[in-house]
């Protein structure tokens, strides 16, 4: 690979890669579960939403709360797609995944952090794995002294998520994704590290195709900072106490999402693509099947 800003944005990934593994980007939040919903149109019972899990405090469905996203012609079905930070669940949140039925699970994470946190999986579920960032990232400074200040850290991920749209190694990774998912093997689940980044541009570029507003993609996308609220809080302390205020700040912002982040992303998309449509079908190289594949999948 030869265009040194690609090769910049790579070692992007690699001090972020670092950065949560040093930061200990651990759960945090309370598991907890709500009754069984009915679907709206058919009054037949829907799958019961997806859980809170303590030990894994970013995993939902990408399909949202209640009936699902609307879309054009209806809404995005629950209970086939979730998403998820690192999967290193506790016994108890183990089962209450197992309970899920998932079938397939997509590791989106570089070699260093499956070393550093390898997954659990829930019972019956297959491995699959698609390093979306490649580990051939050159040099870089590892660490948590790598960010000195919040406005650094927005600056990195802000390029990271241009990258999505700009690295051909990337669109080959995140194609490959897809496709396994608009294969449909039953109930799937894809993560990264965090759950945020690699793992939210996937399930952004899945909502707005299948026919999501941008809005609620990104609503979706924000809700890591509640999910994640207390992991977040506790990085962040911890890297001000080891590394110094400015540090911490730059911490809680890489170990967090805000608006700007993806909102580069998908305006990448729109200045070189024009749409998703197309950079999916350019980009990505995804066949109309496909996209329609995933439209049946995820959609009721």
């Amino acid at each position: 690979m030869n265009d040194p800003t690609v090769r910049t944005t790579r070692t992007v990934w690699k001090t972020l890669a670092a950065i949560a593994i040093a930061a200990g980007l651990v759960a945090g939040c309370s598991a907890t579960q709500s009754p069984p919903q009915h679907d709206a149109q058919s009054g037949v019972a829907a799958p019961a939403p997806a859980p809170r899990l303590a030990s894994v405090d970013n995993f939902r469905d990408v399909a949202g709360a209640g009936d699902g996203y609307p879309v054009d012609r209806g809404h995005m079905r629950r209970g086939v797609l979730y998403r998820s930070n690192a999967l290193t669940p506790d016994d108890h949140d183990l089962a209450s995944l197992s309970a899920l039925g998932i079938r397939r699970v997509y590791d989106l994470r570089t070699t260093l952090e499956i070393e550093a946190k390898p997954d659990v999986l829930p019972t019956g579920a297959a491995y699959v794995r698609h390093n979306i960032v490649g580990d051939d990232q050159g040099s870089a400074a590892m660490g948590l002294s790598s960010l000195r200040s919040a406005d650094e850290a927005r600056g990195l991920l802000i390029l990271a998520n241009k990258n999505f749209v700009t690295d051909p190694d990337d669109r080959a990774e995140i194609a490959a994704t897809i496709r396994d998912i608009a294969a449909g093997q039953g109930p799937q689940l894809f993560h990264c590290t965090s759950g945020k980044d690699r793992t939210g541009w996937i399930s952004a570029v899945v909502q707005t195709l299948v026919g999501v507003n941008r809005a609620d993609v990104m609503r979706d996308y924000l809700l890591t900072n509640e999910y994640s609220a207390a992991s977040i809080d506790k990085a962040a302390s911890a890297a001000a106490a080891k590394a110094g205020p400015g540090t911490g700040e730059a911490v809680r912002v890489v170990s967090g999402v805000f608006p700007e982040a993806l909102g580069a992303g998908l305006d990448e998309v729109d200045r070189q693509y024009g749409s998703m449509e197309e950079y999916a079908r350019s980009g990505l190289g995804l066949s109309p099947d496909t996209i329609d594949a995933l439209k049946a999948e995820l959609t009721a």
